[in-house]
């Protein structure tokens, strides 16, 4: 029989339940209702509880979102079991040919960036307006193409934002190998409609634009100030190499400004250089403020 994995995401009202194997192929699928649900029987038949809100098919899970009516812990075992119980009757869980979409053509390129170990692979089309990195396979419930990536044996670090995937590599291959491997790999799952990033996994940190106004509000008037010339003047440069960067905190007693660098400025030999030479020397200037230093976190 069928062993399906119960596995929670960062969202309380949302369960994974993962199979050993692959039940689409580069395809995500999301159902609201049983009638969107036409090329799932697997998924009307989970619409007839009662507590199924969204049905969601990727990769090899479903997640399934409910409403507050009933807590998991009374029904994923029971839910777990219809699963296990359908497929191992031959249920299908989706009709491809009934739920076929056209090929949106994409294209995408590489451009390297000042770090060696990172690629930045630019996509003809908006992924996303939330900046996401990703250390290790653990995090990827946000992105079925990140976790798809890092399948890859020598992806060490993928990153998200805009326009473009940022992958960072081990050193065991030379980007002459494996470029073009990516590269069309990541123009077949767009186009083969793959899911970038789902909103709904994303951390809400991330997307909650009232949590992030509160914060900064929250902060002394010299934080505010560099939170607006990073935003302003040093972000769009950092993006445009494949990287990000980030506010952290900042010390009033030593002047220390820390920042995240994600992307293809972590770990990237110049940025170091380009920390004390660029962002520090910037913000002295544009603070008017000869003791602030800037360090990584």
């Amino acid at each position: 029989m069928t062993k399906v994995l119960i596995k929670e995401t960062q969202k309380p009202t949302i369960l994974k339940f993962e199979f050993e194997d692959f039940i689409t192929k580069n395809e995500s699928f999301e159902f609201k209702n049983i009638d969107e649900a036409k090329a799932s029987p697997l998924a009307q038949q989970l619409f007839y509880l009662p507590f199924v809100k969204t049905v969601y098919i990727s990769g090899n899970f479903i997640a399934i979102e409910k409403f507050s009516i009933v807590e998991w812990d009374d029904v994923k075992e029971a839910v777990a079991e219809q699963i296990e119980t359908f497929i191992s009757n031959g249920g299908t869980i989706i009709n491809i040919d009934e739920n076929k979409t056209k090929k949106q053509p994409v294209t995408v390129y590489g451009e390297t960036t000042p770090n060696p170990a990172a690629l930045k692979f630019v996509v003809s089309k908006m992924l996303t307006k939330n900046a996401v990195e990703f250390k290790n396979i653990d995090q990827t419930a946000a992105s079925p193409l990140a976790q798809e990536l890092f399948k890859f044996p020598y992806v060490k670090e993928v990153f998200i934002d805009e326009n473009y995937v940022s992958v960072t590599k081990y050193e065991l291959n030379s980007w002459d190998e494996i470029t073009l491997e990516l590269r069309t790999f990541i123009k077949q799952y767009i186009e083969n409609g793959g899911t970038v990033l789902d909103e709904n996994f994303i951390p809400n940190s991330l997307k909650d634009e009232a949590t992030k106004d509160a914060n900064f509000d929250s902060l002394d008037e010299t934080s505010q100030k560099i939170i607006n010339i990073l935003e302003e003047y040093v972000r769009p440069a950092v993006a445009a190499d494949g990287g990000n960067i980030a506010f952290d905190s900042f010390d009033e007693a030593t002047r220390t400004v820390k920042v995240i660098l994600q992307g293809a400025c972590n770990g990237c030999p110049s940025s170091t250089f380009t920390l004390k030479s660029g962002i520090e020397n910037m913000l002295k200037s544009m603070l008017n403020d000869e003791k602030i230093n800037v360090e990584a976190v």
